[in-house]
């Protein structure tokens, strides 16, 4: 336990100076007594957004990827030990691709008044924010969301509240943090950005029917997105792909397995379009079974697969979220396999299939 809470500090102690301090900033909502002061505040960020410059813009989008890419590294350490689920490596690339792809992909992209005119059409395109945004966060991609959701709100003037997961709400707290300083430090408005700072079903809900929220971005299972969608507020949803992988005879087989291995080993299959079956026609079956086999993959005896069933899905049929983000090795050992049966080496870091 020392050990861990030690690893834990250190996590926290390499971001940057004043981003892990014990103090929630203003930003942080602490409960329900403080949601509707706070989200005064959120609004009167949103009216000065409102007069900023495209350059201004640009600037903080900027400023703020290069801050939240420079602490990747420490944000996937925290994520990995707040939540238990997933893979360091992989954390620290989505970190990266939510942070400086991003910028990349939309640095150019004119978000500020007039956007596009079109005079042999006769029309002009003028763009306007839509803020205050409640933004959800799942456990599956609790820092890479934040940052993402973050560049998005800002490069396009809305300011943004984060409802994160209840068991990931340190880490995605973290992200918000980092990403509300550098705007700050980049002339963005105060209270730009804010998040709850614990939590709960009740005030989640609040903030999502809060008066204030003009807008939801919704990424979580179903009942976030559900609710997001019943409840009156304009949303955008996303939940769980649940993808399967069809694998016919026109497929190039190494590559189609090769794939498939690398989506669902990725971030130990958290990414919600990871494939998670794999349906095979007869022609080629017994080929694609093999190079399974050959990448790494171990084949479950039906007694086995049984074991492995009945931990993944409940009486209830719903899956149990004890099975989410862990590793092939750590998802037999739950099931209860004889671990001496498998070799290592077909489990590690591979998944079952």
């Amino acid at each position: 336990a020392v050990s861990a809470a030690s690893e834990g500090l250190r996590h926290r102690q390499a971001l940057s100076p004043g981003l892990a301090a014990a103090a929630a900033p203003r930003a942080a909502i602490k409960g329900d007594e403080e949601l509707d002061e706070m989200m005064a505040k959120v609004v009167e960020a949103q009216k000065k957004f409102l007069s900023y410059s495209q350059e201004q813009v640009d600037h903080i989008f900027r400023e703020v990827a290069l801050a939240a890419s420079k602490e990747r590294v420490p944000l996937a350490k925290l994520a990995v030990e707040n939540t238990g689920k997933g893979v360091l490596e992989d954390k620290v690339i989505k970190n990266h691709f939510a942070s400086e792809f991003v910028w990349n992909k939309y640095k150019d992209l004119r978000t500020v008044d007039v956007v596009e005119r079109d005079a042999a059409r006769g029309y002009t395109k003028i763009a306007e924010p839509v803020g205050p945004i409640c933004a959800f966060v799942p456990i599956t991609n609790p820092t890479a969301t934040v940052i993402f959701k973050s560049l998005i709100s800002l490069k396009t003037r809305n300011a943004v509240v984060f409802s994160p997961h209840p068991s990931a709400a340190e880490c995605s707290n973290a992200a918000a943090r980092i990403c509300y300083e550098a705007a700050l430090a980049a002339g963005a408005p105060e209270h730009c950005i804010g998040w709850l700072e614990a939590p709960t079903r009740s005030l989640s809900t609040r903030l999502l029917h809060h008066d204030t929220v003009r807008f939801a971005l919704a990424t979580g299972g179903p009942s976030v997105v559900h609710a997001c969608y019943e409840s009156g507020t304009p949303a955008i949803g996303v939940g769980a792909g649940n993808a399967p992988a069809l694998v016919d005879e026109t497929a190039d087989l190494e590559m189609a397995v090769s794939s498939i291995f690398m989506s669902k080993t990725f971030d130990n299959g958290m990414i919600c379009a990871a494939e998670q079956a794999v349906v095979v026609v007869d022609d080629v079956y017994d080929k694609v079974k093999a190079l399974l086999k050959e990448r790494g993959a171990y084949i479950l005896r039906p007694d086995q697969a049984k074991k492995v069933g009945d931990l993944m899905i409940g009486d209830d049929l719903r899956i149990n979220p004890a099975i989410v983000g862990q590793s092939a090795r750590r998802l037999a050992e739950m099931a209860g396999l004889d671990m001496a049966e498998i070799p290592a080496e077909t489990l590690c870091p591979k998944p079952l299939v």
